[in-house]
């Protein structure tokens, strides 16, 4: 597990997030532990990197959620199974709290050169490939 806080003010907490709005999940087996969504808040947001439709919606409290095969972009960019740029650009398409031109400038900060330009395009994928689904 991993946990960011994201917010226009400054964030001074620094513990686990134990009511989260959103879950990315990077892993689909995950899906299936009967604890996955164990706190997420009302009219959640799940991101998921699966090739298959969710089937239905996978816990009582989401609303959203953003369905991409995020490792097959990433091997077809990048050439690793490293799906975590793609997974950002399908939150950012998702749930629109952060435009995709900040992360595409983010990026910089992280990578050069070729591994600037996979990243980018993988990133550009995630945010015009995923596929929104939606619940009462």
């Amino acid at each position: 597990m991993a946990f960011t806080r994201v917010d226009d003010k400054p964030i001074r907490e620094k513990t686990q997030v134990y009511t989260p709005d959103c879950m990315v999940v990077i892993d689909p087996t995950l899906l299936r532990l009967p604890t996955l969504f164990a706190g997420i808040k009302a009219e959640g947001v799940l991101i998921v990197n699966t090739p298959v439709p969710l089937g239905g919606k996978p816990d009582k409290n989401l609303k959203v959620a953003g369905v991409i095969n995020a490792t097959a972009i990433a091997l077809e960019e990048i050439g690793r199974d490293i799906p975590n740029t793609c997974l950002m650009g399908a939150l950012a398409a998702t749930t629109g709290w952060v435009k995709l031109e900040s992360l595409i400038a983010a990026l910089g900060d992280y990578f050069e050169g070729k591994r600037l330009e996979q990243n980018k395009r993988s990133t550009e994928r995630g945010y015009r490939e995923v596929k929104v689904e939606t619940w009462q």
